[in-house]
C-alpha cells in the first residue's frame, strides 16, 4: 500500500484503533495504558500552553484518531507514514493527514512497542525539518532528546534527561521540570 492508499484506506475493522503505515503494511498500534495516556495528556498540555502564549504560530498536533495527522520520512516516503503520539508544526493546518514540516517530535513507548518505536525515531531524523526528537519512557520517569546539529547530524546518544531533569526544546524555546510530565502518571 502507497501513502495515498493509506490515507484514503478505511481499516473497517470498527474498533477505532490507531494505524500507521509501515513499508507498505498498515500497522495497527496498541491502545495507551492509563500513566502512558497521562504523560501523553501532560506532554501536550505544558508546551501547548507555552505555545499559544508564545505567537500562536506553531502548534501541537497529537495522534487522536483512526487514521491520525502521520508524518512520512524521507526514506521509504512511498510506503511510510508513521504516527508519533506528539509532533509540534509551525505549518499552516491542513485538511490532509498529515502533518507538515514537523518541527519536534516525541514518542511515548510502550513496555510492548519499544523496538518500533525506536524505528520510527530513525525514520524521523530523515525529515528534513525535524529539528528535535523525543522519547519519554512510560514505565519511569526519563525522558531521551536528540536535536539536530548546525551541520544537520544528529548525535550518536540521545540526551539523557532524569526526573530532576528540565525537558528542554530548544527549536521552540521550551523548557520545563521533566517530572511535570508525569505528574498525573502515578509515577512518581
Amino acid at each position: 500500500m502507497t501513502v495515498a492508499e493509506f490515507l484514503d484506506w478505511n481499516s473497517g475493522d470498527g474498533t477505532g484503533a490507531l494505524w500507521q503505515l509501515h513499508d507498505g503494511e498498515p500497522e495497527m498500534m496498541a491502545p495507551a495504558s492509563d500513566p502512558r495516556g497521562s504523560i501523553q495528556a501532560r506532554l501536550t498540555q505544558l508546551p501547548g500552553v507555552y505555545l499559544h502564549a508564545r505567537d500562536g504560530a506553531s502548534r501541537l498536533v497529537i495522534a487522536p484518531g483512526v487514521i491520525a495527522p502521520g508524518v512520512v520520512p524521507a526514506h521509504g516516503s512511498e510506503d511510510n507514514c508513521l504516527v508519533p503520539d506528539i509532533g509540534v508544526t509551525c505549518a499552516p493546518p491542513t485538511r490532509e493527514r498529515l502533518m507538515h514540516q514537523p518541527l519536534v517530535l516525541i514518542e511515548i513507548p510502550s513496555p510492548t512497542n519499544v523496538s518500533r518505536t525506536r524505528a520510527n525515531v530513525l525514520a524521523y531524523r530523515t525529515i528534513a525539518s525535524v529539528a528535535e526528537i523525543v522519547v519519554v519512557h512510560s514505565t519511569a520517569v526519563g525522558a531521551e532528546v536528540s536535536r539536530r546539529g548546525a551541520g544537520g547530524s544528529w548525535p550518536r546518544q540521545p540526551e539523557m534527561v532524569d526526573a530532576d531533569g528540565v525537558l528542554r526544546l530548544d527549536s521552540i524555546g521550551f523548557a520545563a521540570p521533566l517530572r511535570e510530565a508525569y505528574r498525573t502518571g502515578g509515577l512518581l
